[in-house]
């Protein structure tokens, strides 16, 4: 390894360690919307990537679900009950995905919502 990539990844980590915990989630959120979305444009040779990124995306719903759900979570209770109500949408809907009974729009959309909110958001961080 070369100081050059030694002090890339010294730097990365440094950045990584200042980031907000709500920068991490709009990052994680727009990661895996950006990997269901290009999976789904790509056809069905890239199915199994598709399954791959609605999977990431149920267990980061998961985490939001159980972030919520915890007593000590700050947010108002309305904006808790509403998160938790989307993770248990996102579960079922992926399955109808799944299962090619549903579309993809709606867990797309989802996100981008969650983004959007998160994005407004970071402007007063």
């Amino acid at each position: 390894m070369n100081a050059q990539t030694l002090a890339k990844r010294a730097y990365s980590q440094s950045a990584r360690s200042t980031q907000t915990p709500r920068r991490t989630e709009y990052e994680l959120i727009a990661q895996v919307t950006h990997r269901i979305k290009a999976a789904a444009e790509a056809g069905p040779m890239s199915y199994p990537k598709l399954v791959e990124a609605l999977s990431d995306n149920q267990r980061l719903w998961t985490a939001l679900a159980v972030d919520v759900a915890d007593k000590d979570n700050e947010l108002p209770q309305d904006l808790r009950a509403r998160i938790f109500y989307l993770a248990e949408f996102v579960q079922q809907h992926t399955g109808k995905v799944l299962a090619k009974k549903a579309r993809i729009t709606p867990l797309l959309e989802i996100n981008a919502a969650i983004l959007r909110g998160l994005g407004s958001n970071r402007r007063n961080e």
